[in-house]
């Protein structure tokens, strides 16, 4: 029964994903508009950054949002197609769960955020005030 239900979430997921992408898409927001000292600044502090996603997790289509949203320059990893990725996020995160931000201070130091709506206040925290 369990490979029954799997199979139907994946042709679900096959068949509503390019759907979800294309309104993605067709409504993406536009960015944040700042002086270029300003972005190069806010480009300059997301360098220590790395989204862990899938590209038709609805959890993760909202958090690119926000990221579009701010005109923020984060590194996309797609742990779908990427075993590395999906290696370095069990491995650092502990669970293959997405979205997850990859956080890396100053000194190296990494931490992982899970949950979309944790990441967009970060975010917005982060990087909101124009």
């Amino acid at each position: 029964m369990k490979p029954l239900i799997r199979l139907f979430f994946r042709t679900v997921r096959a068949v509503l994903g390019p759907f979800m992408l294309l309104g993605n898409w067709l409504t993406r927001p536009s960015g944040v508009q700042r002086s270029a000292e300003a972005q190069a600044a806010v480009d300059a502090r997301t360098r220590s950054l790395a989204l862990y996603h899938f590209p038709t997790c609805p959890f993760c289509i909202k958090a690119r949002r926000a990221i579009q949203r701010l005109s923020l320059d984060i590194e996309l990893r797609d742990v779908r197609s990427d075993s590395r990725h999906r290696a370095a996020l069990l491995a650092g995160g502990g669970k293959v769960q997405v979205p997850c931000l990859l956080l890396t201070d100053t000194a190296g130091a990494q931490s992982w955020l899970y949950e979309s709506n944790a990441i967009i206040a970060y975010l917005n925290h982060e990087f909101g005030a124009v």
